[in-house]
């Protein structure tokens, strides 16, 4: 466990960490008031449960990828954002329960960024489907900043104890 343990946390602090801001950062771009005190009913909320941060990332980075053909998103948002799903998935070596969302996957992964809008963002109104993938962004970002605390831990005890039994 320890050498993919590794693996996981160096991914995510050199690939996926600086998406994971930068879909933070786009989404700060619009304002929080637009989704204050907005309720949802049928919003699919995640939250990091302790000992399963795993499949956590996993339910959350498959739950943002339905938003990938949302047209009220702006695109380059919505591009982003599968970005960040997807390489969720592919650090973790996780797949979604739909072969759909997957497919969303292979298209990001084809398709050069240019594809995407040029320029400005596209700055739509605000809507229900934004609100919801911007509470799943930040609910992704704290449970992988929880995970890789929880790595760094454990590869701290690892070094620790092989020190120790070196004395």
């Amino acid at each position: 466990m320890g050498n993919r343990t590794t693996e996981i946390r160096v991914k995510y602090e050199n690939i996926l960490s600086p998406d994971i801001n930068e879909l933070v950062n786009m989404s700060a771009e619009y304002r929080d008031r637009c989704c204050k005190n907005k309720k949802h009913e049928d919003a699919k909320v995640f939250f990091c449960n302790d000992t399963q941060e795993i499949e956590s990332l996993q339910s959350m980075a498959c739950n943002m990828l339905k938003f990938f053909n949302k047209q009220k998103i702006s695109k380059d948002f919505r591009w982003k954002a599968a970005i960040v799903s997807c390489g969720t998935l592919q650090v973790l070596q996780c797949k979604c329960e739909r072969n759909r969302k997957e497919k969303v996957c292979t298209e990001v992964n084809t398709h050069n960024k240019e594809d995407t809008e040029t320029g400005e963002h596209s700055k739509k109104k605000c809507n229900q489907e934004f609100c919801e993938l911007k509470e799943n962004i930040s609910s992704l970002r704290s449970c992988w900043n929880k995970f890789a605390k929880i790595i760094s831990r454990i590869l701290m005890e690892s070094y620790c104890i092989l020190f120790l039994e070196t004395e």
